[in-house]
């Protein structure tokens, strides 16, 4: 890795205080770019001399070879976030990115489950009664009434949950935390599922989530979970933890939950993350619309 590069991941990963699925992408990302500089710069890679004429080179090249805008974009971000690193550190004296944009990119809404198949495979017989079912229904409740993410669950450990005041705590993005409210029916689950897994398992450390074996559940498996519980809905094109995510927040904004409130709960730094969400009731209000009788005759009001 290039001095420079490895400069950069040590401040992301101390100072900055990312996770180790951030750091790895930008390594990635930045060690791709120091390939194709070198590649067209008679092998040498010093970023004193690099332009924006270089960067939107390669921003041609990558998207040649067929790599999704939305994936330039984020690999445009590794780079921007290296050069300002830069140019605080006072190595270069401009960031030669500054004024580039990326490719424009079509923003995908969210997908998300309605709640009334939410209900009936939270409230079916696809989990078994025993240490797993009650665990994996667990998951599946928790991911969907709160809106954590899967990384999150995972790091849940048996002292962050104050049964009492009935309140979470989660540690998010750059180890922020936040503590997130639970209803009674949660509450009885979450007490359910640590009365079988202290019986049955070898429970006994600081994760809540875990394996038969006492070790803490990783997010793989937590992703195996959703994803073969999620396949009973067969109306759903994507299943997978964050589906649970966007589906948590969908719901609350159908249910007349402020924007703000929805963003504290997700753990976003800023607004502009949670208004996509904004976008997806707005299309789900146009289907309720266009289904309403008067929409079907022609020139009518709902119609338009």
């Amino acid at each position: 890795m290039n001095r420079l590069i490895g400069l950069f991941v040590n401040y992301i990963r101390y100072e900055r205080n990312y996770s180790d699925y951030t750091i790895l992408s930008y390594s990635k990302d930045l060690e791709q770019f120091e390939e194709y500089v070198k590649e067209n710069q008679e092998g040498l890679f010093e970023p004193e001399t690099i332009d924006s004429d270089i960067v939107r080179n390669w921003i041609v090249f990558l998207l040649n070879k067929d790599i999704a805008a939305t994936s330039v974009n984020r690999k445009l971000s590794s780079l921007k976030s290296f050069f300002k690193f830069l140019v605080k550190q006072r190595i270069i004296s401009a960031n030669p990115l500054r004024l580039l944009n990326g490719p424009k990119t079509k923003k995908p809404l969210p997908y998300f489950i309605r709640e009334n198949e939410m209900d009936l495979l939270l409230d079916g017989d696809t989990f078994e009664d025993d240490f797993e079912g009650v665990r994996n229904r667990l998951i599946l409740e928790l991911l969907y009434d709160t809106g954590i993410r899967r990384s999150e669950l995972t790091g849940i450990k048996n002292s962050d949950i104050d049964y009492e005041a009935s309140l979470l705590k989660v540690t998010g993005k750059r180890n922020k935390q936040r503590l997130i409210p639970f209803a009674e029916g949660l509450k009885a689950l979450l007490i359910a599922y640590t009365e079988i897994r202290d019986k049955e398992t070898n429970a006994g450390g600081e994760w809540f989530f875990i394996r038969k074996n006492g070790e803490q559940l990783s997010t793989g498996i937590v992703y195996n979970i959703v994803k073969k519980s999620l396949s009973d809905i067969s109306t759903l094109s994507k299943r997978s933890p964050h589906v649970l995510r966007h589906s948590f927040a969908t719901s609350m904004l159908n249910n007349g939950a402020e924007l703000n409130a929805v963003k504290e709960l997700l753990g976003h730094s800023s607004l502009a993350s949670t208004s996509v969400y904004t976008h997806t009731t707005f299309e789900e209000l146009k289907k309720v619309y266009h289904a309403h009788p008067r929409a079907k005759k022609e020139g009518g009001f709902y119609g338009h």
